[in-house]
């Protein structure tokens, strides 16, 4: 089976809404479109209403970096899964390791957030991944399960229309890449436990996306392992030429 690769840039807390403007029109020229790959921007939310007119009919998908798992409510500072398709959105990231280990996501509220976010009928990319300290302990494997069981294995099979990002959180903004090769290894086992939980043919169709330190340099070594389907990139999606070249570089 065919999987249709994905290249998402995560800007976090960076760019106003006059910014975002300024980088769709410097970033869509540069683009290559049509050719087998999906793009995907994540703006902050201020940016989501600005990026949804600047892109117009560009075949540039849109995302949030994360939504609350109530529908409404007193829940000051929240947004739900509604707001960001009224804003334009169609795909949202929901356990990115920031939300982990700087606000306090647990596994629980991570799979609430993802329970809102496909039955808000949004796009979800499911964010796992480990520490260091996990990795060097040998840990890797049993964390990445725990994250997965945590938010899915409740999930009926017609409900997994979603994407998952391994995203090492060692390599997130640090500059260390994991190896194609470690790549490769993590991304099977999440295939292998989707194989598990819902059966070959859903572990087949599912997108599985690499995220830490994605570069213009590394990018088609990395996507070029078997079972990995696109990156998730941070701090080099926030300059529309390097992330046009990452674009360029994981095309099929």
């Amino acid at each position: 089976m065919s999987r249709t690769r994905l290249v998402a840039g995560n800007w976090k807390m960076n760019k106003t809404p006059q910014e975002t403007e300024a980088y769709i029109r410097a970033f869509l020229p540069r683009l290559d479109l049509g050719r087998g790959i999906e793009i995907l921007l994540i703006p902050p939310f201020p940016s989501l209403e600005r990026a949804a007119a600047s892109l117009g009919s560009a075949e540039v998908l849109l995302g949030a970096q994360d939504l609350h798992y109530e529908a409404r409510g007193a829940y000051t500072g929240a947004v739900s899964a509604e707001m960001l398709r009224g804003s334009g959105c169609q795909f949202v990231l929901v356990g990115h390791s920031e939300r982990r280990h700087v606000f306090g996501d647990t596994d629980e509220v991570v799979c609430r957030k993802l329970t809102a976010a496909l039955e808000g009928n949004l796009h979800a990319i499911l964010c796992v991944g480990e520490t260091l300290e996990q990795r060097t302990a040998g840990d890797t494997s049993s964390v990445l399960n725990r994250q997965l069981e945590s938010a899915l294995a409740e999930r009926a099979v017609s409900d997994v229309g979603l994407s998952i990002a391994y995203e090492p959180v060692w390599a997130i903004g640090t500059g260390e890449t994991a190896t194609p090769d470690q790549a490769q290894e993590a991304v099977a086992e999440i295939r292998g436990w989707l194989a598990d939980a819902f059966g070959p043919s859903v572990a087949e169709a599912t997108r599985v996306l690499y995220g830490g330190s994605v570069k213009p340099e590394n990018v088609k070594e990395l996507i070029e392992q078997p079972d990995i389907d696109g990156g998730l990139v941070g701090g080099s999606s926030l300059d529309p030429e390097t992330f046009a070249r990452i674009v360029e570089g994981a095309m099929p």
